[in-house]
């Protein structure tokens, strides 16, 4: 359980924007600070989505065995919409950058002028979940795991779900310069190649699910 729900979170945690946003706060006028509070945003929106998200799962019971038709149908249909995800993905072509119209979302005139408080609300804006981080979680509460693990599962999750943001920040801490060269390095290789990987990711990821909610329904009773 917790390696299944740990693989679904590190595919959940590859997003390009999230350590894009990392980077602009890092180089930002109050960086420690401003860095901070968007890492607090994220983990907020992750914690207490995975609480909500293990509470009303754990109360439809589909950690009981004798569920065991509601849990594995519920897996296969969460490993399907991971395959429809990557399909979307990989036909998915991202538009070139047109300076003559800068983009006006909320995200990104938030991030134009980097602040504390409002970088709270962009972490908890970019991590608002996705499927995979959703999956899981689903891992997670359908498991007959006890009180203690299943916290245990849910720190691990949310920890490794926002891990474009701490780890950064770590590195920041201990060698700013080299961390803010190598940060924009590998940004910018995630944004060439951040689409293939994900692609393939969620392709492994869902064929995995799907293989294992059609073995659960077909074989397990």
């Amino acid at each position: 359980m917790l390696v299944q729900a740990a693989g679904l979170a590190l595919v959940a945690a590859l997003s390009p924007t999230a350590l894009l946003v990392a980077a602009v706060y890092l180089g930002s006028a109050r960086p420690r600070l401003t860095a901070a509070l968007y890492l607090a945003g994220a983990v907020v929106m992750s914690l207490v989505t995975g609480v909500v998200i293990l509470a009303v799962l754990r109360s439809t019971h589909l950690n009981h065995p004798n569920q065991h038709e509601a849990r594995y149908g519920l897996r296969l249909g969460l490993g399907i919409l991971l395959l429809l995800a990557s399909i979307v993905v990989a036909r998915r072509k991202p538009r070139p950058p047109d300076p003559a119209k800068p983009q006006r979302g909320l995200v990104s005139k938030l991030v134009a002028s980097p602040a504390p408080l409002t970088a709270f609300l962009v972490g908890l804006l970019i991590f608002a979940p996705g499927i995979t981080f959703l999956a899981a979680l689903q891992v997670i509460a359908t498991s007959s795991a006890g009180a203690v693990l299943t916290a245990i599962a849910l720190i691990m999750v949310v920890v490794i779900n926002v891990l474009l943001v701490w780890l950064p920040i770590t590195f920041y801490m201990v060698v700013p310069g080299l961390t803010t060269r190598y940060l924009t390095s590998f940004n910018g290789w995630l944004q060439t190649h951040g689409r293939v990987v994900l692609c393939c990711v969620l392709v492994l990821v869902g064929g995995i699910m799907v293989g294992d909610g059609i073995y659960g329904l077909a074989f397990v009773s």
